[in-house]
């Protein structure tokens, strides 16, 4: 953003609903007080007004354009003193600055209203819509800053005046006071000189660095020699008459991580890089200007530059000091038409930048610099890397962002005007009409209804910034299955809305038919961009992301997931190098919310180091964070070509709700895969995860508060529209990673977002079954300890329930409290053995081992099917014969439930009449029994002696069982 741009702050007051009365006669006369960074705005008195309608615009100049976010813009409703002596206050409302928008993009947002204290009696909401405008402000001659700050807050009183002058006084002086000095040049590495001396005329004169003091480890000394380059740098602390190895001592990796500059990579190892900027080179002589290129030599590694005509290379180059295998650096300088070699040599590489200075060849200069740093270097990232390849684009680290998602609503209402047919055409009696719509690639049609009728139906469709320019509505006669005309809605227009309490305007358009009929009739529709949504982009069970549409909705954030990806061990070969051996160029992908990272790709190596660090924010604790690992075949192409295909190697799942706060977790996960011949390990992972909070009051309100937004329970969609939504919404996120540079492989998304959930699984159906038994294995295991009892098992535990059954029927205002204290001891004695270790894919429960190869591979055939006849029949009997025991299980259920209503509808008249009589004596049983005699006698008689107890079953049961059903009564 340009220096001389000014931000302005529009708040614009719309109106109040629902006011609590505060005037002693049933009413209120409310006015707003708006403050935001130190200035405050007022509105107009509304008397006697519950419900009151500012439509004011107040007007705040941003100071600080960069920590706008950190601002709060604060709200006071009070009632005019003039008009009441109550209590003036009316509520609050505080809005962070993180959600404020540019203009355009406002919506009015209805807030409730807060509470000052807690005995403070509010109720209701104000209507908001907040933005901001980026204007040019005219060169002027500086000011000082409190005469600025005056002007913007003509409006204050004088003593608010005076107290901002005397702050911006103290603020003025406390910048005039100098700055801290900077820490010694011993104490950290120089930065790479990117902005060496500028000026070619003047070239810098050699004079030999001091000698440093003394260290225990020393750095790298070098030794010039004579050539005809000159390598000029800004700074110098190398020393001159020593030779040493290459060596790093932690000393210098702990000054170079804790550089406040550089990201705090605390979470993974530091890994030592040696840096090489090379930045421009200088021909002495006025030959005719050629390409020119430098070349840089360590070892076996070999690279150079791109080719240059008068300009910088200003290229950095990142070589892992665990793959060096020469002590000695070489630069040379290439002109591509005469074929000559400008060398200079450096034996062995200098730790920290030089200042060497040519013998032979004054004239002809090379501006490189040479540092040692780790990967939390800021050249880290744009810098050639030896490790992931060099230049190559696959393979280098990049963050994606997710597309941001809308639904949007067309309301179809009527049709009116139409002009069917023609004139050859026979005429139908009553034509049915449907209303079809399409945005991009969806498509999606209303009923049919005869002409006149109206449809009042909803299309939702998914759209993504930036958005489709039209959405398309055609009218279709469905009896000859011609199009009637067709209209288009310019999208980015249209209306958003946060809420349901504002309806967005309806509007007609002209159909459009064909070349012969430039009018087609008209059509009226109602569209908008719903805000109050979040689009579900990933399965509903692992989501990570549940903030809605609208950036004014936004959640406040709870704390920050810091997740570091050390590496990766014993990786099995997914690939073959030169047809000859197995090779893995593995990469990590982590997915959080709407922001993708990704790892640089680590080439042909099968215990990877990555030790990249990364950071999210989070909103809600219930969210899933998703890591997977791939093999890296986009950077290799074919003969035709196209890019290969990045292969799973594995994926971790964890919940950050199962995390301790402020606690490090280091741990190594197993990596496993699903094949057609079932699953197989191939490697393990190291991650480090911490989920930092600083407030646990924030975090303990985000459990009782909705998962979602608010417009999923005021107008929610239906579970099939819901996954159809879905299945559009993960389509599009593919489709825009698909297209980002690099590219994030469709095949990659696809295994990230679980785009497969919804197709049909032997093994996920068994799984999903057994889910479900083990549910209710606790209610089987009660069971079985009350027939123990009932029977008689164990004597004196019988006797105990005896006594216990005694003490509940005497005082039964004790069997709630017994209850929730002896839930409260099991759970805290339980503590102790809580799962220490988060959460991974448990092979167990997936039952990927107790399923047969041709279900594995069902689970792997695509729709449509590609397999044989007869596999596909023999799978078909299969799902029937599955399908069959499902339908008898329901059949059962639905049974048990008709045979306890054939009981009150005398479908059985003998079996009602018996009900009815025991009905009639068990009325006046209870009436002269009490009901603790009642409880007390019925708890005996079940937990009887064996003696006492017959073999049969008892008289009720019977009873029941002869109940008619349904069930002979379907064909």
């Amino acid at each position: 953003m340009a220096e001389n741009c000014t931000r302005k702050l529009i708040v614009e007051i719309c109106n109040a609903k629902n006011l609590m009365p505060k005037d002693g006669q049933g009413t209120a006369s409310a006015y707003a007080i708006v403050d935001f960074d130190g200035q405050r705005r007022r509105t107009k008195t509304k008397f006697r007004d519950l419900n009151p309608v500012w439509d004011e615009k107040l007007e705040f100049l941003v100071h600080d354009i960069e920590s706008m976010a950190a601002e709060m813009l604060e709200i006071n409703l009070y009632n005019d003193k003039k008009m009441g002596k109550r209590s003036t206050f009316l509520g609050k409302v505080k809005l962070a600055g993180s959600v404020f928008v540019k203009a355009g993009e406002e919506t009015l947002v209805y807030y409730p209203l807060e509470k000052r204290s807690v005995f403070s009696q509010i109720k209701g909401e104000i209507g908001v819509k907040v933005f901001y405008v980026d204007e040019e402000a005219p060169p002027a001659p500086a000011e000082p800053a409190a005469e600025q700050k005056a002007e913007t807050a003509e409006e204050k009183p004088k003593e608010e005046e005076d107290k901002k002058e005397e702050n911006v006084e103290e603020k003025k002086e406390e910048e005039e006071k100098p700055k801290e000095e900077p820490p010694k040049e011993e104490e950290k590495p120089n930065p790479p000189p990117a902005e060496a001396s500028k000026s070619e005329d003047t070239t810098a004169a050699a004079t030999p660095p001091p000698p440093p003091p003394e260290v225990e480890n020393p750095p790298i000394a070098h030794k010039e020699e004579a050539s005809s380059t000159k390598v000029v740098a800004t700074k110098s602390k190398a020393e001159t008459g020593k030779s040493s190895q290459l060596v790093i001592n932690e000393l210098e990796l702990r000054s170079l991580s804790g550089d406040h500059n550089r990201i705090a990579y605390d979470l993974v190892d530091r890994m030592p890089f040696l840096y090489v900027r090379v930045v421009k080179a200088k021909r002495a002589n006025k030959e005719p200007a050629c390409p020119l290129h430098a070349k840089l030599v360590i070892g076996t590694h070999s690279i150079k530059t791109k080719s240059q005509i008068d300009k910088d290379w200003d290229q950095v180059f990142a070589f892992d000091k665990e793959g060096l295998n020469s002590s000695s650096l070489e630069v040379s300088v290439w002109a591509e038409e005469e074929k000559k070699k400008n060398k200079k040599k450096e034996t062995p590489p200098p730790l920290l930048p030089p200042c060497l200075e040519s013998e032979k060849s004054p004239g002809n200069d090379v501006m490189v610099s040479v540092w040692v740093g780790t990967q939390a270097d800021e050249a880290f990232q744009e810098a050639w890397q030896s490790d992931s390849g060099g230049l190559i684009p696959e393979t280098r680290a990049k963050v994606y962002l997710s597309p941001k998602l809308w639904y949007l609503r067309l309301t179809v209402i009527q049709t009116q005007d139409l002009q069917l047919g023609s004139g050859s055409e026979p005429k139908v009696r009553s034509p049915e009409l449907y209303v079809k719509a399409q945005l991009g690639a969806q498509l999606f049609k209303t009923s049919r209804t005869p002409v006149g009728s109206a449809w009042n139906e909803d299309l939702v469709f998914v759209a993504a910034e930036p958005f489709e320019p039209f959405l398309v509505v055609m009218v279709e006669d469905w009896s000859n299955g011609q199009l009637v005309g067709q209209a288009k809605i310019h999208v980015p227009s249209l209306e958003r809305r946060t809420d349901d309490k504002t309806e967005p305007k309806s509007r007609w358009f002209n159909l459009v038919g064909a070349e012969n009929k430039p009018y087609a009739g008209r059509i009226h529709v109602r569209a908008c961009l719903e805000g109050g949504y979040h689009v579900l982009d990933e399965a509903a069970h692992v989501t990570s992301d549940v903030q809605a549409a609208a950036k004014q909705l936004a959640k406040p954030l709870i704390g920050l997931l810091d997740v570091g990806i050390r590496g990766a061990s014993n990786l099995l070969p997914v690939k073959t190098k030169d047809g000859t051996r197995g090779t893995t160029d593995a990469y990590v992908v982590a997915k959080y919310g709407q922001k993708w990272i990704r790892t640089r790709t680590i080439l042909d190596r099968f215990n990877p180091r990555w030790n990249e660090q990364y950071t999210w924010d989070v909103y809600d604790p219930c969210t899933v964070l998703t890591i997977g690992v791939f093999d890296n075949g986009r950077y290799k192409r074919d003969e035709a070509g196209k890019p290969g295909r990045d292969l799973r190697i594995g994926k971790i799942r964890v919940r950050l709700s199962t995390l301790d706060t402020n606690k490090v977790y280091l741990n190594s996960y197993m990596l496993m895969v699903l094949l057609p011949n079932g699953a197989k390990k191939m490697g393990e992972i190291e991650i480090a995860v911490r989920f930092s909070c600083s407030s646990w009051l924030s975090l303990i309100q985000a459990y009782g508060t909705p998962l979602l937004p608010r417009m999923h329970y005021l107008r929610p969609l239906g579970p099939a529209q819901q996954d159809i939504l879905r299945q559009t919404a993960m389509r599009m996120v593919t489709a825009r990673l698909a297209r980002s540079e690099p590219p994030l492989g469709q095949e990659v998304v696809q295994f990230m977002l679980d785009t497969d959930t919804h197709v049909w699984s032997m093994r996920k159906s068994k799984a999903n079954w057994f889910r479900v038994v083990g549910c209710l294995s606790h209610a089987a295991i009660l069971a079985r300890w009350l027939d123990g009892i009932r029977t008689w098992a164990h004597p004196p535990t019988t006797i105990l329930v005896h006594v216990l059954l005694i003490a509940v029927v005497m005082c039964p205002q004790l069997v709630l409290s017994t209850i929730f204290m002896y839930a409260f001891l099991i759970l805290a004695l339980r503590f102790r053995y809580r799962m220490r270790v988060t959460h991974n894919v448990d092979l167990r429960l997936s039952y990927v081992d107790a399923v047969g190869p041709d279900e594995l591979d069902e689970e792997f055939d695509g729709l449509p099917t590609t397999r044989s006849p007869d596999t596909v029949r023999f799978r078909y009997d299969r799902l029937r014969a599955l399908a069959s025991r499902a339908q008898t299980l329901l059949g059962d259920v639905a049974a048990q439930g008709e045979r306890l209503e054939a009981l009150f509808n005398w479908k059985d008249p003998r079996a009602t009449g018996i009900f009815v009589v025991v009905c009639l004596f068990a009325s006046l049983l209870f009436y002269v029994v009490p009901f603790k005699v009642f409880v007390l006698g019925s708890g005996f008689y079940y937990i009887r002696h064996p003696r006492f107890r017959g073999d049969m079953p008892s008289a009720p049961l019977n009873f029941f069982r002869r109940l008619p059903s349904l069930s002979d009564q379907i064909m």
